[in-house]
């Protein structure tokens, strides 16, 4: 409130500050008194942070780092290990003793800037580093799609991949200032490989899997070979005959967006 203050002198809307703060919680049913922090998923919560932190971003400038802080995520960057170390334990020390804040310390490391990740980011290791997906971000992204497909085995594949679009749209539009495109072709790949498995899983029986394939150009001694190879779902989906008989131009048709094509188009 000290930190509003210096800037705002109407007494109504700090008033209406204060209340927001010492509003109550209410956890199961009951209200419960706030005793510190900030409503969280209010409105009020992002801009009182950056008002806080504003003195971190002063006294970061004041020791002329290169720094880059998001809210409350904030990368430091240095030129030696132990001057990251002198300066982690500096900045913690500053924030614990000038503004109160406690650092993550399960989260807070001191790194190689590849080994990192920043809002979802990371960067290469090259003398001129180039922006790229982190891997964390790439592993969360494909288990939200697990998800997706677990619940569309049983739907129409047009349907489905119709509901999946805005997902992929969305989350390539976040990650659209990525330089380095092989994760992308990559994610292409996994996502067709998953739809296959989704058409083979619906076949079930032997007499529908053989018809199928053959429906799509697949020779009959083919089709029934592979057929009734005994294999599972995953494997026969990244199979030659799955492939030939459903390659990326038929998922293009269904509409399907490829990861690959709107990073180029971005």
């Amino acid at each position: 409130m000290a930190r509003v203050a210096r800037k705002v002198k109407d007494k109504r809307v700090l008033g209406l500050v204060r209340r927001y703060l010492q509003a109550g919680v209410m956890v199961g049913g009951v209200v419960s008194q706030r005793t510190e922090g900030t409503p969280q998923g209010g409105p009020l919560s992002p801009l009182l942070s950056n008002i806080l932190l504003d003195d971190l971003d002063k006294e970061l400038e004041r020791r002329d780092h290169a720094f880059c802080r998001y809210a409350d995520d904030c990368n430091i960057y240095v030129r030696s290990k132990r001057a990251g170390e002198r300066v982690l334990a500096s900045v913690t020390q500053f924030l614990a003793k000038r503004l109160k804040l406690k650092i993550n310390q399960t989260k807070s490391a001191v790194e190689r800037p590849w080994k990192r990740k920043f809002l979802g980011y990371s960067m290469t290791f090259h003398k001129q580093p180039r922006l790229k997906v982190a891997p964390a971000s790439v592993k969360r992204f494909k288990s939200k799609l697990k998800e997706l497909f677990r619940a569309g085995r049983g739907r129409n594949l047009a349907k489905f991949i119709t509901e999946l679009t805005p997902v992929l749209r969305g989350w390539m539009n976040y990650f659209r200032l990525a330089e380095v495109k092989g994760v992308f072709e990559e994610l292409d790949g996994w996502i067709r490989r998953k739809l296959r498995c989704i058409l083979w899983r619906q076949w079930k029986r032997t007499f529908t899997r053989a018809k199928n394939l053959m429906r799509r150009g697949l020779d009959e001694i083919c089709a029934w070979k592979s057929a009734t190879n005994g294999r599972g779902p995953w494997w026969n989906s990244g199979a030659s005959h799955m492939h030939a008989c459903y390659p990326k131009s038929y998922f293009d048709k269904l509409g399907l967006v490829s990861l690959l094509n709107q990073l180029q188009r971005l």
